[in-house]
């Protein structure tokens, strides 16, 4: 079946959070998250190395917007529900349809980190996905040194299926990285 004709909501909500779509509009509170938490994300993330305008910002925001109507990407914001706040965002990636398999990927506002709500939200989205989009394989990967990325499916039931050496660059020095790959098989 074409996904364009798959329907399934745009948000849903775990104990503490409303995990939801990127709406245009949104650009201007992950720009703001962005900047706080520029310091914890250089390591890890390619996106993180390159200082983007709010104007960048919601120009991705809007992309995703497009990606996840089109479903070739389906990039999740969380917020707190009890204030609104912007927390994370996370999402299904590398989408594979005919099986389907995602991989769930994430990164946290510095002011939010330690206190659960990434492990609650990828909990939360690896069940949306699982009941409301059938997943059969979900996959989580990151680089082998960031314990605190790889504490998330450790936590929440995922099995270590390997690591893959020398398979990637470190996101801030260029260096050879091995890359952990988690999995939940359902």
């Amino acid at each position: 079946m074409n996904p364009l004709l798959y329907d399934f909501p745009e948000e849903f909500e775990t104990d503490r959070l409303l995990i939801r779509i990127p709406r245009p509009g949104d650009g201007k509170t992950v720009y703001n998250s962005l900047k706080t938490s520029i310091n914890e994300l250089k390591p890890w993330m390619p996106f993180a190395q390159k200082e983007q305008s709010e104007m960048e910002v919601e120009i991705n925001i809007r992309e995703s917007y497009i990606k996840f109507l089109k479903r070739e990407d389906l990039r999740l914001l969380v917020f707190l529900k009890e204030t609104g706040e912007f927390v994370a965002s996370s999402g299904l990636h590398r989408i594979d349809w005919s099986i389907p398999k995602f991989e769930i990927g994430y990164w946290i506002d510095t002011r939010f980190s330690g206190k659960g709500y990434m492990t609650e939200a990828v909990q939360g989205i690896m069940d949306f996905a699982i009941n409301e989009l059938k997943a059969r394989r979900l996959e989580i990967r990151c680089d082998s040194k960031n314990m605190k990325s790889r504490a998330i499916p450790e936590r929440i039931g995922f099995t270590l299926e390997g690591i893959l050496k020398n398979e990637g660059l470190s996101a801030e020095t260029n260096e050879l990285r091995d890359t952990c790959i988690y999995a939940k098989v359902i």
